[in-house]
């Protein structure tokens, strides 16, 4: 896929207007749902997408080809959700998401409650840490993708990992979530 990305990124420097179709589809759910879980709001998330596929247009050309599209792009959505976040100064609660009917009533509840508190938690962290945990356990990210997101050595990233992890914990605790 990072090949085929590469491909498009050159079509679109030739003015091919689909070939940037393709990216936005492509990422589009992915960058929406780093918005969201960062800013904790629909809204707000629209407009980190939105704002990060304009920015992306923009300065497709200082794209360097020796590094994954992908990290590239998800370094202008945390960048600009990064905005967002110090422009507003503040946190809401991601509201419920669907569940799966799958599920009894009483199960889906505590799903839902511990989303939730999972939710204010991580609201309650430092943007720095909150990201590192998006990208690891969210997003699925490898060590070493997220070091090419953030631009820091993989051995940072493992150890401010370590530290939003023990945060989190922390944070549950304080809120009874944990015991």
């Amino acid at each position: 896929m990072e090949a085929d990305d590469k491909l498009l990124v050159q079509q679109c420097l030739k003015g091919h207007k689909k070939a940037f179709e393709t990216i936005v589809d492509r990422y589009q759910k992915v960058v929406y749902n780093l918005g969201y879980r960062l800013s904790g709001n629909f809204d707000d998330a629209e407009d980190i997408a939105q704002c990060t596929f304009i920015k992306a247009f923009e300065r497709l050309e200082s794209y360097n080809p020796k590094y994954k599209f992908f990290s590239w792009l998800y370094r202008i959505a945390i960048n600009e959700s990064l905005n967002l976040i110090k422009t507003k100064k503040r946190s809401k609660i991601l509201e419920m998401q669907q569940l799966s009917t799958e599920k009894n009533p009483e199960q889906r509840y505590m799903e839902i409650e511990l989303s939730d508190k999972i939710q204010l938690a991580l609201m309650q962290l430092n943007p720095q840490y909150r990201i590192l945990i998006l990208l690891k356990h969210f997003q699925y990210c490898s060590y070493h993708e997220i070091s090419d997101i953030l631009d820091i050595p993989e051995k940072t990233v493992k150890s401010r990992l370590y530290i939003a992890r023990q945060l989190l914990k922390d944070e549950l605790m304080k809120r009874g979530s944990l015991q």
